[in-house]
């Protein structure tokens, strides 16, 4: 008894000279209120503990949207490195050739994607049959006129934005090949090669069916497209 009374004796003084060791603990403060109520009995309606009780719930709340935000801020972080890092390997390339090759190897590997096709409209391509382009058809795809926006849009007469994310579509064998059995989402990025010129699309396609969703933000793949389809118009001029 006599260690028990010193044990009791040493805790009461440690609490008196910092509060904070039983008002920091939830679980302590918890333990504590219930005792209270139980001492009060049934018929006695608690104000206080009500309040705390909502004042706890509200903190729940708080607490688990401030680890959302956190999370969703270390997620863009980790995308704009993806986006800024991609970029910059594209811009490291001198010749044309290359410029297109890095683009299904390091850039799809920074993206982590499966696959990356620059698709380009041909007056000379029809849609049973466009030039080969040696050497590069790992990541090049010539289709005919108006292929792009009848992809985009699957044929409908709807408006299109500049980056689409969805389910893969219709038309995608043409597009990934063989691939197309297991891609499931896709990212495809519209672009303007200038005055004069046929459109282009680069077509970013995951096996993950959830990589892309068109609920997802998109201001990192358009600029991802501003500065792919200037560096493509400095090579093409």
């Amino acid at each position: 008894m006599g260690e028990r009374a010193d044990v009791l004796a040493d805790w009461r003084e440690r609490v008196l000279s910092d509060p904070d060791l039983i008002l920091d603990d939830r679980d302590v403060m918890r333990a504590l209120i219930t005792a209270n109520d139980r001492q009060m009995g049934g018929n006695i309606v608690d104000m206080r503990g009500i309040a705390m009780e909502r004042l706890e719930d509200r903190l729940d709340r708080l607490e688990d949207t401030h680890r959302s935000v956190i999370a969703a801020a270390y997620e863009n972080l980790a995308g704009t490195n993806q986006i800024h890092r991609a970029i910059l390997k594209l811009l490291d390339q001198s010749s044309f050739e290359e410029f297109l090759k890095i683009l299904g190897t390091d850039v799809a590997a920074i993206l982590r994607v499966d696959r990356i096709r620059l698709v380009l409209e041909s007056p000379e391509a029809t849609e049973s049959a466009a030039p080969k382009v040696q050497k590069l058809e790992d990541v090049l795809t010539v289709v005919a006129p108006g292929f792009v926006d009848h992809y985009l849009t699957g044929g409908r007469n709807m408006p299109h934005r500049v980056v689409t994310l969805r389910q893969i579509g219709q038309g995608a064998e043409k597009i990934y090949g063989e691939a197309a059995d297991w891609i499931a989402s896709e990212a495809l990025l519209k672009l303007d090669l200038g005055e004069g010129r046929l459109p282009a699309l680069l077509v970013i396609g995951s096996e993950d069916p959830h990589q892309f969703r068109p609920s997802q933000g998109t201001d990192l793949l358009n600029f991802f497209t501003g500065t792919f389809e200037r560096t493509m118009r400095r090579f093409l001029g």
